[in-house]
């Protein structure tokens, strides 16, 4: 006999619920109005439950399953373009949202998107047998980049990681490599973006294409380079 695991999530109401699922490529398997709002939805082997509470505040949610994917790649292009398609953008803050695509110091390639009912799925596949954090890095600007990814992205905290970044890229004593300017400043540039400051944003990622990198460089930082891509698509400047 197998068994299967299946989160129940809440939410205030379901249609827009079952709205995003359905821009990622998700069915809606069942759906009830009474007794209680409730509905199914699948995507392959995913199935996700929610049920409707009127006084529930999305915005105060902690509710989050995790995802484990073979293709976590396939998915987060597949689910960025069906917001985009649905939204007329991807969606990066507020609700709904969803992140960037990170090799995370868990052991684990993963992006987490946030549905309208305020419920955070986490998505993604081990890339270690190691799924211990890794202890932070003593180099300054490695050290910066573990903390903001923490921060940004498990703890949903951008103004910390913002503060992190500012800190780091007005140091004079030391002075990032390329490849570290790039990652820092996308960064910069999402956190912004997901605080409202447009400003900041462009000017960061202004200063990210201004940034020469080797071939080997650009392989080592592949991922930051995706994002800075749907960055600037997103600021129109792509």
């Amino acid at each position: 006999m197998s068994e299967k695991t299946i989160p129940i999530l809440p939410c205030r109401t379901i249609q827009p619920v079952l709205d995003f699922y359905t821009a990622l490529g998700f069915e809606v398997t069942f759906r009830q109005t009474s007794p209680n709002p409730y509905a199914v939805v699948a995507r392959g082997g995913i199935e996700l439950q929610f049920f409707g509470m009127k006084t529930y505040d999305p915005a105060q949610s902690y509710s989050t399953c995790y995802v484990l994917a073979d293709d976590v790649d396939a998915l987060h292009e597949a689910f960025t373009a069906g917001l985009k398609s649905r939204y007329g953008r991807v969606p990066n803050r507020g609700l709904p949202r969803i992140g960037a695509l990170r090799d995370a110091s868990h052991g684990m390639r993963q992006f987490l998107m946030t549905d309208p009912g305020g419920n955070c799925i986490r998505v993604g596949r081990p890339i270690s047998e190691d799924l211990h954090h890794r202890p932070a890095p003593k180099e300054t600007f490695s050290r910066a980049l573990h903390h903001v990814a923490l921060f940004a992205d498990s703890r949903d905290d951008p103004a910390a990681a913002a503060k992190v970044l500012d800190r780091v890229l007005r140091l004079t004593d030391e002075r990032p490599t390329p490849a570290q300017s790039l990652r820092l400043l996308v960064l910069r540039a999402d956190v912004a973006r997901r605080l409202g400051d447009e400003e900041t944003a462009a000017s960061a990622l202004s200063k990210a294409t201004a940034i020469h990198l080797t071939a080997e460089e650009r392989d080592s930082v592949r991922d930051d380079l995706t994002r800075l891509d749907e960055l600037l698509v997103q600021d129109g400047s792509g």
